[in-house]
């Protein structure tokens, strides 16, 4: 009774006018990136991120929350009718589902993926409402010591899990923590790495940062990239599965949406991992795995489930530890920062609104997708159809002016552009930029807890080890980091003996 009257509380804010237009506008806005590639969530919620700074953090959150989750729906739709996927999760859903829209049944294909989303989205929300309470009276227990090495671990499973090198993962979050340590220090007061800079007392923004790596830097990958969408032609037709592919799907569905909830809430890909984590288990368990590839519908609907899950099990470490798991939630822990909020343990008791208005939106949001995604299918075909050449120069300028308006400074137009550049050509020699805005959103707060740690046990360093969160966080930690050595000091070892004989 009590999660049902806080869930009624969550719904009176959620359906405010301002609050139910942010989270149309959000899922409409998520579900354009969707459609679109090439520009994805992150983009789009660095864009929009100094929009949120004029209205309520309700609104704002509530908008950014919207476009992340909105994003994963939009993704199949290119994905299956242009065989180019509008957002990465949405990756393995080419194989099949343009198969399927070749062959006369791209109706179908849409059909069973937006249900898909659906079904998993609203148990995503309803495992969240259960499980984040029950979190966060257990994280309350948390100290410093626990919280760092939270982190710590947070850190290196996302460059564990990361598909370029490790090492790379880690050398970008190492540059992460950098950045964030530039301004001044919260603890001594003195300023730290500014180069007698005013406009770096306050730190590195993370506005200019994130548009910076995410949208110029797309934008210059993107003009180089010749790519050609042919969109199918023939006629879409009804979009509701047959009784023949619900009976493949069903089960895929129900699959789907338990493993991508799990996934997401795991430091690292979320969604994407959980896509192809479904693809590959529906694949060993199918009766038919030569139909995979061909145009199975399963192939559609697992990943979509697993997802649009894992979006949602996402909210659950920020919202009840205060600590993103990808870097779509770092952002999300940005917006709530930059409004005064501090997500974690005492969130739901201390701003109950955010908290419960944020799931209540996500109710709200998914009827929304759903309404939005099978009527305005012909609207998104046409969507596809504009030119890049005109939509890059209008993503571009609304970077300037988006960056502009949250400082009202030239210096982080200046910031934007140098990172863009960076961003550029991190992609071109294989870095990744998801573990380097991480890092710099969590580097703050790791060195904050480090200190805070060390100043209550007067320097001694065995404080980590002695509490058993804190000592098996660092392990688990320690074990990930250490796995790709192993192969090549056993390598090492065979060639010494090699030579010894």
């Amino acid at each position: 009774m009590e999660i049902l009257s806080a869930l009624g509380h969550g719904f009176a804010v959620a359906l405010q006018p301002i609050n139910l237009m942010a989270c149309f506008f959000g899922v409409f806005i998520g579900t354009l990136v969707g459609v679109l590639p090439g520009i994805g969530p992150v983009s789009a919620m660095a864009l929009l991120l100094p929009v949120t700074l004029s209205g309520s953090p309700e609104a704002g959150i509530i908008m950014m929350a919207g476009i992340y989750y909105g994003s994963m729906y939009g993704g199949s739709t290119t994905s299956i009718l242009v065989n180019i996927p509008g957002e990465a999760a949405s990756v393995i859903t080419c194989l099949d589902g343009h198969q399927m829209a070749k062959n006369g049944r791209a109706g179908p294909a849409l059909g069973i993926a937006a249900i898909g989303s659906f079904v998993a989205g609203t148990f995503a929300i309803v495992a969240l409402m259960l499980v984040a309470p029950w979190l966060a009276k257990f994280a309350i227990a948390f100290g410093p010591p626990e919280y760092f090495s939270l982190m710590v671990l947070g850190l290196t499973v996302l460059a564990f899990l990361t598909q370029g090198s490790m090492a790379k993962s880690l050398l970008m979050a190492c540059v992460g923590v950098t950045l964030g340590l530039v301004g001044i220090d919260q603890i001594t007061a003195a300023p730290r790495l500014t180069f007698d800079r005013l406009e770096l007392l306050d730190g590195v923004g993370l506005i200019p940062v994130v548009m910076g790596l995410f949208g110029v830097a797309e934008i210059l990958a993107n003009i180089e990239r010749s790519v050609q969408r042919e969109v199918v032609s023939a006629r879409i037709g009804s979009l509701w599965p047959t009784l023949q592919d619900w009976a493949y799907s069903k089960w895929a569905i129900a699959r789907g949406t338990i493993l991508g909830f799990f996934l997401g809430i795991l430091p690292g890909g979320g969604a994407v991992i959980s896509s192809f984590a479904s693809y590959a288990l529906e694949r060993r368990l199918s009766k038919r795995p030569e139909m995979f590839g061909k145009g199975a519908i399963e192939g559609v609907a697992g990943p979509e489930a697993a997802n649009n899950s894992a979006a949602g099990g996402a909210f659950i470490p920020l919202l009840t530890l205060g600590i993103p798991p990808n870097v779509v939630m770092a952002l999300l822990l940005g917006a709530f920062i930059i409004h005064g909020i501090q997500p974690g343990p005492l969130l739901i008791t201390q701003n109950p609104g955010i908290f419960w208005g944020i799931v209540a939106s996500m109710y709200i949001g998914n009827i929304m997708l759903l309404i939005l995604n099978f009527p305005l299918i012909g609207m998104w075909v046409q969507v596809l159809k504009v030119p890049y050449k005109l939509l890059f120069p209008l993503i571009l300028m609304f970077c300037i002016v988006g960056v502009f308006s949250s400082g009202s400074a030239v210096f982080d137009v200046f910031v934007m552009t140098v990172f863009g550049l960076i961003g550029y050509l991190m992609r071109k020699f294989g870095y990744e930029p998801a573990p380097l805005v991480l890092a710099f959103v969590l580097g703050p707060m790791v060195e904050n807890n480090l200190r805070k740690s060390l100043i209550l046990s007067q320097g001694d360093f065995s404080v980590f080890i002695e509490r058993p969160i804190s000592l098996a966080c660092l392990i688990v930690a320690a074990a990930m980091i250490l796995a790709p050595l192993l192969p090549v000091l056993r390598a090492k070892r065979e060639a010494v003996a090699l030579d010894q004989e």
